[in-house]
């Protein structure tokens, strides 16, 4: 028998929905929605499956060629090179990020360039309307004949054009979560159709070999919205990070299947759009002031890409019966894990003080090797001593106040000796030798008593 479900379909708009409600969710219209009785889909029979085993004869892996899938460029080198090859035909990617922090823009450049190489472009939009998107089009200075748009919330509207010969080389979604599907149920973003529209788009952008690039919502805690499936089925995970008030961002590849994971790029927002750092090394240290005490500078690895910033400290009394304990860009359980080591190690008195820790720039800190710069700049404000000048820290600290090394130390020392830091204070040869926290204290304050 033929499985049916009853839905509502709005009589003057025309707009589905899985539950009556008495306004239209597309136009508004009160006492519209009128019950209608359709055919479930359902998954293909015994036959249907000896059809599509049949369609699909194994073959030899080695008499596979890869003519149709050349990769070809962004318009941006870099990008290019975390990616592995550049935009792969067939391939699906997903950026994420939050809301306002550049993801259309940074897409819309991409489509762009590409579109200014010849290929063709299809820009399928369910947040934007046409005249919005060619707005943006012409500020970016983006705006090309083999560039194409469509403004829809119907994942129906955008399969056809796959259909064509020639395909599109390069489909946008923006985004995925706006779109629906006939063959799921339920409101735009919820699991079920999440899990339809992108399921039915990279099926169909693989067999006609057209890269797809999904944008994707984040939670409040920053993570992927929609069904984690949505991330195991594309081939390269991007996620576009930054303060929306802040200058930079930085766009971090999460998971690539062309090339290597945890790679990083630091754009800065322009008029014209996000124009690429070139070298991000001292991009996060503008106006720093290295005669202040509570500043020490870490040089911190991301990926493979080695950065100098600065790590600030503020030690003050505390007029509160539980005194405050704040970071910013950096995990607040390591602030208070490395506190403890230096009260219990240095026999230090942090009990009647205000501590705050915040990583210049914005940016957020998770690298062990950033230890041991947090604990010179909480020394430097604690005892109000600026440190020695082109000095650079990074290593970890352990709970019996040892330094240990952490990764990259060798990429870490070459790009500390190329910035002109005289002053390596790391585990490792080559640097002052500091092996403990107590080695680091004698070091930098000679008779931290008196200074205190």
């Amino acid at each position: 028998m033929v499985k049916l479900k009853e839905t509502y379909v709005c009589s003057s708009c025309g707009a589905g929905a899985p539950q009556w409600r008495g306004q239209c969710p597309r136009c508004g219209e009160w006492n519209t929605l009128q019950s209608v009785v359709v055919e479930k889909n359902r998954p293909a029979g015994r036959a249907g499956r000896h059809a599509a085993v049949a369609a699909s004869r194994p073959v030899r892996l080695k008499d596979v060629t890869e003519q149709h899938h050349t990769p070809f460029g962004t318009g941006i080198a870099e990008l290019d090179r975390i990616l592995g090859r550049g935009l792969v035909p067939g391939a699906a990617l997903l950026v994420g990020g939050e809301p306002g922090i550049g993801k259309s823009t940074l897409l819309l450049q991409v489509a762009g360039a590409v579109a200014a190489s010849g290929r063709s472009v299809l820009y399928l939009s369910g947040e934007e309307s046409l005249g919005q998107l060619r707005g943006r089009a012409e500020r970016l200075g983006v705006l090309y004949d083999t560039m194409l748009a469509v403004s829809s919330s119907r994942v129906e509207d955008a399969l056809p054009m796959l259909e064509e010969q020639p395909a599109p080389d390069l489909l946008i979604v923006d985004s995925v979560q706006t779109l629906t599907s006939t063959r799921a149920e339920g409101l735009p973003g919820s699991v079920s159709q999440v899990r339809a529209v992108s399921t039915e788009l990279a099926e169909k952008c693989r067999a006609c070999g057209t890269c797809v690039l999904f944008v994707g919502h984040v939670t409040k805690d920053g993570q992927l919205a929609g069904p984690k499936l949505l991330e195991h089925m594309v081939d390269t995970v991007i996620s576009l990070e930054g303060d929306r008030r802040q200058q930079f961002r930085m766009l971090r590849v999460l998971k690539n299947r062309f090339g290597p994971n945890q790679e990083l790029l630091v754009f800065r927002m322009v008029q014209q759009g996000l124009d690429l750092v070139d070298d991000p090394s001292t991009f996060f240290l503008d106006a720093r002031d290295p005669s202040l005490s509570g500043t020490s500078v870490v040089m911190t690895v991301d990926g493979q890409r080695p950065f100098a910033v600065e790590m600030q400290a503020l030690v003050t009394r505390s007029y509160l019966s539980i005194p405050r304990r704040t970071a910013l860009g950096v995990d607040v359980n390591r602030l208070h894990l490395l506190l403890a080591v230096l009260e219990k190690r240095l026999r230090l008195n942090f009990g009647q003080v205000d501590i705050y820790a915040k990583v210049g720039g914005g940016m957020r800190v998770q690298d062990p090797g950033m230890d041991l710069a947090l604990v010179a700049a909480i020394l430097s404000s604690f005892y109000d001593v600026p440190l020695p000048a082109r000095s650079v820290f990074w290593g970890e600290v352990d709970l019996n106040g040892q330094i240990r090394p952490v990764s990259a130390q060798s990429v870490r020392s070459v790009q500390a000796k190329r910035l002109g830091y005289s002053s390596m204070f790391c585990p490792e040869e080559g640097g002052t030798g500091v092996t403990t926290i107590g080695m680091l204290q004698e070091k930098l304050f000679r008779n931290p008593a008196a200074d205190a």
